[in-house]
């Protein structure tokens, strides 16, 4: 059984477009995921969204999932 196979919660994978190892890792999780799922690429964005605007893009992107998925 895959470990992703557990996870049983509503996910969003967020990640920078720069920050390919990571990217990779993401799109790979994303895929073997069951439950349900987003992910969200920032684009321009390295590993820490330290870019102007990055990491109030994450920001939103991650209230509003929550006030989705938790309210």
């Amino acid at each position: 059984m895959d470990v992703l196979d557990e996870v049983k919660a509503a996910t969003l994978l967020i990640v920078g477009s720069l920050d390919t190892d990571v990217l990779g890792l993401n799109r790979d999780a994303y895929g073997r995921m069951t439950c349900q799922k987003r992910l969200v690429v920032v684009e321009g964005a390295t590993h820490l969204f330290e870019e102007p605007g990055a990491l109030d893009q994450v920001c939103a992107l991650a209230k509003d999932w929550f006030k989705t998925h938790l309210l």
